[in-house]
Order: structure tokens, then sequence, then C-alpha cells
């Protein structure tokens, strides 16, 4: 077994969709990214890549590179997921928590951990997403960007 952590975030902008675990959430603004700058499913990827030491998703996906301007994060979730399998890596589960003071996450949630469990072959129960504000403070509290944390288990096949 292998544990791994990840962490990402973004600034919140006009004229952009706020994407969290591969749902559009209605929101008057955005995060603001080279791909679709989805912090949730960013830091899981992280957290599954550093768990099979196999870097980040900069070193797989980098910003300079144009074939990733707007991308779909689940999709690119779907390569980290096919890399782990090829080394004999399954997901064990994941327990990732999103940072924002606006907008109210919580309804959104279900349909976060089914799209994340589903690109990652993964049961429903494998997965928790949870949501937390700052009480106001440092730049999520202000509302300045959305961050995310995750912890993964990844287990040998």
């Amino acid at each position: 077994m292998r544990i791994g952590h990840g962490y990402d975030v973004h600034r919140l902008v006009p004229d952009r969709r706020l994407v969290l675990g591969g749902v559009e959430i209605p929101f008057e603004r955005g995060l603001l990214g080279h791909s679709d700058a989805d912090v949730l499913t960013h830091a899981v990827m992280d957290a599954l890549l550093g768990a099979a030491a196999l870097g980040d998703i900069g070193q797989h996906f980098p910003d300079h590179d144009p074939a990733y301007a707007g991308a779909d994060s689940l999709v690119l979730l779907d390569q980290v997921t096919a890399l782990l399998a090829e080394r004999g890596w399954r997901v064990g589960n994941v327990d990732a928590t999103v940072i924002a003071q606006r907008p109210k996450l919580a309804s959104y949630i279900p349909q976060m951990r089914e799209n994340l469990a589903r690109r990652m072959g993964a049961e429903l129960e494998q997965i928790n997403v949870k949501a937390t504000t700052e009480e106001g403070l440092g730049f999520t509290g202000g509302g300045e960007g959305i961050a995310a944390h995750a912890v993964v288990l990844l287990e040998k096949f």
C-alpha cells in the first residue's frame, strides 16, 4: 500500500466556469487555469501520482502545453488512473476537502463523488469529498480563490 497527498489552488475570476470534481457549479466566477482549473480533481490526481512516486500533474500535463488548454480534468484523471493501472496500482480510498467560502457546495458533493469514483474505477464508498469554509480568513476565506487537499491510499493488485 502507498499513501499520497495532493493540494491545488486556483484564483477565482469573472468569465470562467466553476468546475469541481467534474461538476459545473453555477456561480458568478470560475477558477483561472490552463485547463478547466478543477482544483478538486487536480488535488486527487496529485495525490495519486505522489502515492505511486510518479511526480505531479505539472510533469504529466504541463501548463505551457497547448494540448491541455481548457482540458477536462476528468479526462486527465482517466490518464492518471491508466498510468497507475499499468504499474499495478488501484485506488483503496480517497478523502478530499474543498476549501471555499462561497459557493456552498454540499448539494454538489454526491455528483463529485460519483464522477471521481467512476473515473478511477472505484466504488462510491471508497471516495469521500467534503467542503469547508475558512470563516472569512485567508485568500479562500476572502473569496479570492478555492483550494483542495486530497489523501489517497493505493493498493497493489
